[in-house]
């Protein structure tokens, strides 16, 4: 059995499709009241429960081989308290629960952005780079990945857990509820600008391919006490990419520019002003946002497909189609 926890959102439901058509059993942890209404068309068994619920996580590690552990507190914006409580508390209790029953992989989805904010011309980083690397202030997502991180790096080694941690970066594909609403609406309304020069690489990655990659990886013994940064599926560039959304949407070309310094400082008056007024949502623009698609620095995945023999099965153009299409049914039938 294959137990999947943020099965719901983009990566964790890609997982459970990928190992669907493999015909591969798998359980989904899923709070109360949350909508399966997808998760029940894989044929799955739906656990019902929570990362703060201790006792729902030792029913569904019971009889598991694998977790891919998926679920985590998105986004660059909201209190520490969050961050803490379900990224860093709630996988800790389930490494717990997982070592408890005696489960034989656990896949921990991190990110590139435990790392931290590296950047710098012509900066090509592998799984040797430290993490948590000039930090911003309230770079609560990347710190709350730290520090999971390094909590199960140390169960790893006292032997509680057989640990392989996959990295991915910039995510994108159907059922991605986190950023193509709001980006696509920017480049449809022609306010997207580029930052920079538009020539940095992009470590931007189908969710479907990173699946891949994390089942690759709990199906090789070797890759246990590893970490594996599935953080591209090529070289793209960001003005490119920018414009291979937009013409998938039929939106206009993304010509202007804006130098990064600018629109990095002008994100961090924003966040000072948001955190000042205690904001819910977000700014028009973070730190965060901007780092992730002007930085000059470049994550390699180059050891993910050298010992995995990782590929990435569906190329930009092949992705990029399926995503605005998902897209297209969602605006069309008032999903979201």
């Amino acid at each position: 059995m294959n137990l999947v926890t943020g099965a719901t959102g983009l990566l964790g439901s890609h997982v459970v499709e990928q190992l669907r058509l493999r015909e591969r059993p798998v359980r989904v942890l899923v709070r109360p009241g949350t909508d399966t209404s997808w998760l029940e068309t894989q044929g799955v068994e739906i656990a019902r429960g929570d990362l703060d619920d201790e006792a729902s996580l030792a029913r569904a590690c019971a009889g598991v081989e694998v977790i891919y552990h998926c679920a985590a507190r998105v986004g660059d914006w909201g209190p520490w308290e969050e961050f803490q409580r379900i990224t860093i508390d709630g996988t800790r209790r389930l490494a717990e629960a997982a070592s408890a029953a005696g489960v034989a992989r656990f896949i921990h989805i991190s990110s590139i952005s435990a790392y931290g904010h590296p950047d710098g011309e012509g900066l090509v980083l592998d799984e040797t780079a430290p993490l948590g690397v000039n930090l911003h202030k309230w770079s609560y997502y990347s710190r709350a990945k730290v520090a999971a991180e390094n909590e199960l790096w140390a169960m790893h080694r006292a032997g509680r857990i057989r640990l392989t941690v996959i990295r991915p970066s910039w995510l994108y594909g159907p059922r991605d509820r986190a950023t193509i609403f709001r980006l696509a609406r920017m480049l449809r309304q022609g306010k997207t600008k580029i930052l920079g020069d538009g020539m940095n690489r992009l470590n931007v990655v189908y969710a479907g391919n990173v699946a891949e990659a994390a089942i690759l990886a709990a199906d090789r013994p070797e890759a246990v006490g590893q970490a594996y940064n599935c953080c591209n599926d090529g070289e793209m560039r960001q003005k490119d990419w920018l414009n291979l959304l937009a013409a998938e949407l039929g939106a206009p070309p993304v010509t202007r520019h804006v130098p990064y310094k600018v629109a990095y400082n002008v994100a961090f008056l924003l966040e000072i002003v948001g955190h000042l007024l205690r904001l819910k949502k977000p700014p028009l623009v973070t730190r965060y946002a901007v780092w992730l698609m002007g930085r000059r620095c470049y994550f390699s995945a180059e050891k993910a497909r050298r010992e995995l023999g990782w590929k990435s099965t569906v190329s930009y153009e092949e992705g990029v189609r399926r995503t605005i299409a998902w897209l297209r049914e969602q605006e069309t039938t008032g999903g979201r």
